[in-house]
């Protein structure tokens, strides 16, 4: 199978230290441009062998040869360079949170379809075979009946006056940051959608972003779920399960890469030891759906439905109040 041309736009962190070198492993895919508003974009192309480096966004995207881009860029640029993507033709794949409200993802969505370009949230941890493991424990009854899951993502973030998650105006917050991976897994694990969502958070007085969030949700299929996400504890990013007989506990769920190349789960006295390698896995992923011509296993659809997620989680901190959810 011929290879997805790609470029990214943007020489932010995850581009040079997990995307790119991810795309590098992928033999369904070629790094062939990249691109930056700074001067870093000679500098990039040059440390990774890349043929093309650009000063403009622009640029990238009418070069022909391009298939698909990667878009790390601040959540607030998102819509605007999905959209200017697509409409020059290019497959998408864009850093999570998609938008910053389901309004501008659905309006994203409109143009690739329209286009007939493919798009997908990065959401990379999805890939990893531990979580398709957890299903498969899950489906078999090991665990009984699964009643409630709780799940984590948080870290120390300093240097804050310098850090875009702090900044209202550019999507920051720890809900937009992490909270969306703890909202996706709940979401795509259990199969369900909550129908109540109760959120509290610690609000930054100066910036007004949530620094740190705990959020109640009541599932269609009756199983309760708590997660919480902050820019103000120790790194954690696990998920644990329980069920009327048993349950299963992922430590590393959302960055199994930090610890290395095998991730361990735990059920019940057991554990057990799964290698897998997310940022490749998802950029085989989407290359292969550009070339074979199907729909990427993460969907639009899905995408918007966790964009709604979180305007609700945000809605219900804003009012103080639970946000009931139609199916």
């Amino acid at each position: 199978m011929k290879r997805v041309r790609w470029g990214v736009i943007s020489t932010a962190d995850i581009a040079q230290t997990q995307v790119i070198p991810a795309i590098l492993r992928s033999e369904h895919a070629e790094l062939a441009a990249v691109a930056s508003r700074s001067s870093k974009a000679k500098e990039v192309a040059n440390a990774f062998s890349i043929p093309y480096a650009y000063d403009s966004y622009e640029k990238l995207l009418i070069n022909p040869e391009i298939e698909a881009v990667y878009i790390p860029l601040p959540n607030h640029l998102h819509k605007k360079w999905v959209i200017e993507a697509a409409r020059a033709g290019k497959h998408v794949l864009v850093e999570k949170p998609a938008a910053l409200t389901a309004g501008e993802a659905e309006e994203m969505a409109a143009i690739c379809r329209e286009k007939n370009v493919k798009f997908m949230e990065a959401f990379m941890y999805q890939f990893h075979p531990q979580h398709k493991r957890v299903q498969e424990i899950m489906a078999s009854g090991e665990i009984g009946e699964i009643k409630f899951m709780r799940t984590s993502f948080s870290y120390l973030l300093e240097n804050r006056k310098a850090n875009i998650r702090m900044n209202k105006e550019m999507g920051g917050g720890s809900i937009y940051d992490i909270g969306c991976y703890c909202i996706h897994a709940i979401r795509n694990l259990l199969g369900s959608e909550p129908v109540t969502i109760k959120a509290f958070a610690e609000i930054d007085p100066e910036t007004q972003i949530d620094v740190s969030a705990v959020v109640h949700m009541k599932m269609e299929n009756g199983i309760t779920c708590v997660f919480d996400s902050s820019f103000e504890m120790s790194f954690r990013n696990d998920y644990e399960i329980v069920g009327t007989e048993g349950r299963i506990i992922v430590p590393n769920a959302y960055r199994p890469d930090v610890v290395g190349p095998d991730a361990v789960i735990h059920i019940g006295e057991r554990s057990e030891r799964i290698a897998g390698d997310s940022y490749k896995l998802q950029i085989d992923h989407f290359s292969k759906a550009i070339r074979e011509d199907f729909e990427p296993s993460y969907s639009i659809k899905n995408t918007l439905q966790n964009m709604r997620i979180i305007d609700s989680c945000y809605q219900s901190i804003k009012s103080k109040r639970t946000v009931s959810l139609s199916s």
